[in-house]
C-alpha cells in the first residue's frame, strides 16, 4: 500500500514502514556540501581574479600550476561561447539533481554528499555565468585542461554517484525469513 500524500508527510512503503525521507533544507549532509562547495569555490575565483592577471601562471613552469584562465564553454573548453545554452543547462541539471534528491526513499550519506557536490559545483559556476559570462578556471595540472574547484567538484560527485548506483548500499541487511521449500508454509518475503 503506497500512500499518496506528499512526500514528507510519511508514505507508507510496500512492507508497511514508514518512508522518512529527509527534507532538504534539514539535510545537512546536503547542504554542508553544497556550501562548503560554494563558498571555497566562489573564494578561490575570488582569490585568484585580484591576485592574478589573466594568463598569468605561478609558477611559471611545472607539472601542477595556478594559471588564471576564463572559459566561455562547459568543463575543458567544450562548446565555447554558448552561455545562454549553458546557463539553461545548468538550470535543468539542478533540477534534475534536486528531483533525483527527492525521489530517494532512504538516501545514504554518500549519496547526500554527492549530491551536494554537483550541486555546489553546479551552482558556482552558474554564478559565474550569471554575473561574467564566463567561469574562472585556475588549476593547471600537466596537459590537462584548465579547470576550478566547481569542476572538480562535479566531477568528483558523479563518480561517487556512479559508484554508489552500481555498487547501491553495502550495508549489510536483514535476511529475509524463509521456510523449507517442502513445509506447507510459505516463505515470507
Amino acid at each position: 500500500m503506497v500512500d499518496t500524500e506528499s512526500p514528507d508527510s510519511g508514505q507508507i512503503d510496500r512492507t508497511g514502514a514508514r518512508i522518512e525521507r529527509p527534507t532538504w533544507y534539514a539535510d545537512w549532509v546536503l547542504l554542508s556540501g553544497i556550501a562548503t562547495v560554494l563558498v571555497t569555490d566562489q573564494f578561490t575565483k575570488y582569490l585568484i581574479r585580484t591576485n592574478m592577471t589573466l594568463g598569468e601562471s605561478w609558477p611559471a613552469e611545472g607539472l601542477f600550476r595556478l594559471t588564471y584562465g576564463t572559459n566561455t564553454g562547459a568543463a575543458f573548453g567544450l562548446f565555447p561561447n554558448q552561455t545562454i545554452a549553458l546557463i539553461v543547462a545548468s538550470l535543468m541539471a539542478i533540477g534534475l539533481l534536486a528531483y533525483f534528491y527527492r525521489t530517494q526513499v532512504h538516501p545514504t550519506s554518500i549519496l547526500r554528499l554527492s549530491i551536494g557536490l554537483q550541486l555546489g559545483g553546479a551552482v558556482g559556476n552558474l554564478i559565474d555565468r550569471l554575473k561574467d559570462g564566463f567561469v574562472v578556471d585556475f588549476i593547471d595540472v600537466g596537459p590537462w585542461p584548465i579547470f576550478n574547484l566547481a569542476d572538480s567538484s562535479i566531477v568528483v560527485g558523479i563518480g561517487v554517484l556512479i559508484w554508489v548506483l552500481a555498487f547501491g548500499d553495502t550495508r549489510p541487511r536483514p535476511k529475509s525469513a524463509s521456510v523449507d521449500p517442502n513445509s506447507e508454509e510459505p516463505a515470507v518475503r
